[in-house]
């Protein structure tokens, strides 16, 4: 296992970078707070697609102020290796993100994800509900049965490399229009999100996460998709908080989300982490619901 250090501009633990070794090559991680490893039980967190686990920054920073957290790059995400196979699933993903756990050498664990990540959360604690003492879910999708046809054709076909750079342009419009219309691709006023635009330093930075894995970003998002958390929400055995932003695109499924939760289940709209107090608001709820499974 290497490490280099990274500066982390977004919360006030350093945030420092490595690589851990897999079947598929390597898995990439951000962690901070490994000061805190003798009395705190450490944090997982599996990041949204498109990009890295750098967009868990912010949280990355804040929460680990008083625990040590691990920040996974899924497989053909970011600067982790691709998958192995043409259609992987969600129980895929959550095996290279299980193994590279295993490799940093921890046992029991706090988990976090969020979309995407979420997703392959859900079945890292109902395969090991041993070792997940809780789990935050972050925003999660219901789509119904046309709205995923529609988005398995749409929303992350294959990307054309080029001798064009067509490639560039693609995913820079893709990362920039998320931000605008919900789904990306319906470019019409019935499909506008609020929030408008961030600064152009974060659309390039989320854009290189993104070109950095042109090539295969397309298959967690596809697993995503396909991904029927209808029958595996209610199977969640751990200590379990199900929290979206009130601006989050997938607080439209909230409701709906919730309804399938095993009762157990704690359930909350957050601020999420646009601001600084935002940030400081979720963080802290976050903290506070993992401490209280001590």
């Amino acid at each position: 296992m290497s490490a280099a250090g990274s500066r982390s501009p977004a919360g006030p633990s350093r945030i420092r970078r490595g690589f851990v070794d897999v079947t598929e090559g390597q898995v990439h991680y951000r962690y901070a707070g490994l000061e805190h490893a003798h009395r705190a039980r450490p944090l997982v967190m599996l990041h949204p697609s498109p990009g890295s686990a750098r967009l868990l920054e912010p949280l990355i920073g804040e929460l680990g102020l008083s625990r040590p957290v691990y920040a996974t790059d899924t497989l053909g995400n970011g600067d982790s290796s691709p998958p192995i196979g043409r259609q992987p699933e969600i129980a895929d993903f959550a095996d290279g993100h299980l193994r590279a756990i295993d490799a940093l050498g921890i046992d029991r664990f706090d988990l976090y994800g969020s979309h995407t990540g979420g997703n392959i959360a859900i079945e890292i604690a109902i395969a090991h509900p041993d070792r997940v003492a809780s789990l935050i879910l972050d925003g999660i999708s219901l789509y119904t049965r046309e709205e995923r046809a529609d988005m398995l054709e749409h929303y992350a076909p294959d990307v054309r490399i080029d001798a064009l750079g067509s490639q560039f342009q693609y995913i820079w419009t893709f990362v920039r229009d998320a931000y605008l219309f919900w789904p990306w691709y319906r470019r019409e006023a019935a499909a506008r999100r609020p929030l408008g635009l961030p600064d152009p330093d974060t659309l390039h930075d989320k854009t290189v996460e993104v070109l950095k894995a042109a090539r295969t970003y397309p298959l967690s998002y596809r697993a995503a998709i396909r991904y029927a958390k209808e029958s595996r929400l209610p199977l969640i055995r751990v200590p379990l908080l199900f929290a979206c932003a009130g601006t989050d695109m997938l607080m439209a499924y909230f409701d709906a989300v919730k309804a399938l939760l095993p009762a157990h289940a704690q359930s909350m709209a957050t601020e999420g982490i646009a601001t600084p107090r935002a940030l400081a608001a979720t963080a802290a709820a976050f903290a506070g619901f993992h401490d209280a499974q001590r």
